[in-house]
């Protein structure tokens, strides 16, 4: 394909339609209830019940970027076929609202997405997420209309990564080793021959490649607990010698910083402090907007709360670290949103911390003084955490005009 066709089939900045989606944004997304919380000084008190909602919460500017691209494509192709490579973001009232829109989903397989179907005169969105390196120039080889809508932040891991394996240095990535993003992330790599990665999900894992750069670590049960968290032919006697730290960028802030702190202990500790100057780097590459949310929700959590809510998608990796924010300090419920609000029974159905299944909570506002804290992570529209609050105070059979 030319520079010129490339050019005209590769859309960064959508179509230039904003005015024409924005109603459709603003009827499907805004919420009443939250523009009036943040006009009471993000509280609202009814009888004895008071909901205090952070002050950094929702969509954040690359969602909303992100959705508002998707959304143009069908007003600028009304009569083509339009895919989109996974989940725009992780909200399933957002993704069900695209596919309203005629929006075909493509799941990926372990292998990643299959394109088969996809045909060149088809419309492909690229989600906030990003794909990875191979999808990209699948799209380019079919000639495809791409609406790529990959959010700033991931991009800069991405050139974090580049610049790592460009260097020679092994690319130590603290995310979700099956999230989207962490598998665009790592293909960076791949420009790179001979260039390496792997992904620690937590500081246990951490420990462990610590261990093995002090020297204390044996080889075979490396490689076999690792295996599938590694670039092909990882060699941790070789690719242990350089390491550069990144993070997807929703995860704990708190958690990426000790590790990357971690492993530059032990670069020193096993192999001196000049060492460490020279092969060991580290940035932190958590979005500002993960940050604020788990700041905001930091700066709630100081008030005398009884019980926090956190809003939003089950497979949403920065309301997941929010909900284990609050989990540490006061009895909270993550909900997908406020469906899992059973007015009438008085019950409430969440994801506990750390399980991958629902439960159901009887009773779980009782009666009494209560004041009941609330977020929402970074994918969650302002309309599902209006009617989360409405529901709250509906379940103590309070109204709100």
């Amino acid at each position: 394909m030319s520079a010129s066709e490339t050019a005209s089939s590769y859309f960064r900045k959508g179509f230039g339609l904003k005015a024409e989606v924005q109603d459709a944004l603003t009827s499907d997304y805004s919420g009443r209830l939250v523009d009036l919380l943040r006009e009471r000084d993000y509280v609202l008190t009814a009888g004895d019940l008071t909901v205090q909602l952070a002050r950094e919460f929702g969509f954040c500017y690359g969602v909303e970027r992100a959705v508002e691209y998707a959304y143009q494509p069908r007003t600028k192709f009304p009569d083509r076929r339009i895919f989109l490579a996974g989940e725009i973001i992780h909200n399933p009232h957002v993704n069900a609202k695209l596919g309203t829109m005629g929006i075909l989903f493509l799941r990926p397989g372990p292998n990643g997405f299959d394109f088969s179907q996809v045909e060149p005169q088809d419309v492909l969105i690229v989600p906030a997420f990003g794909v990875t390196i191979g999808d990209f120039q699948t799209l380019r080889e079919k000639g495809v209309v791409v609406v790529d809508t990959t959010c700033g932040s991931v991009l800069n891991v991405w050139k974090r990564v580049d610049s790592y394996a460009r260097d020679g240095f092994t690319s130590l990535i603290h995310c979700k080793y099956y999230h989207e993003e962490t598998r665009a992330t790592a293909s960076q790599v791949s420009k790179y021959p001979g260039s390496a990665y792997l992904v620690v999900r937590d500081m246990d894992e951490a420990r462990i490649v610590c261990d093995y750069i002090e020297g204390h670590g044996q080889r075979a049960a490396f490689l076999e607990r690792f295996a599938r968290v590694a670039s092909p032919e990882f060699d941790p006697d070789r690719d242990l010698q350089q390491i550069g730290v990144a993070n997807q960028t929703t995860m704990l802030a708190r958690e990426s910083l000790a590790i990357a702190e971690r492993v530059g202990e032990a670069f020193a500790r096993g192999r001196g402090e000049d060492y460490r100057a020279r092969n060991f780097r580290t940035f932190d590459t958590i979005c500002s907007a993960t940050q604020d949310r788990q700041d905001a929700v930091e700066a709630l959590l100081q008030e005398p709360l009884d019980i926090m809510l956190v809003v939003g998608g089950y497979n949403s990796s920065n309301t997941i670290s929010l909900a284990a924010i609050c989990a540490a300090r006061v009895p909270s419920y993550h909900i997908e949103d406020a469906e899992c609000i059973n007015v009438a029974s008085r019950s409430i159905r969440h994801r506990p911390t750390g399980s991958t299944e629902e439960v159901v909570v009887a009773d779980w506002l009782p009666a009494g003084p209560m004041r009941v804290g609330i977020t929402a992570g970074a994918s969650t529209p302002n309309n599902k955490i209006g009617e989360t609050v409405a529901r709250v105070f509906a379940t103590r059979g309070l109204e709100l005009a």
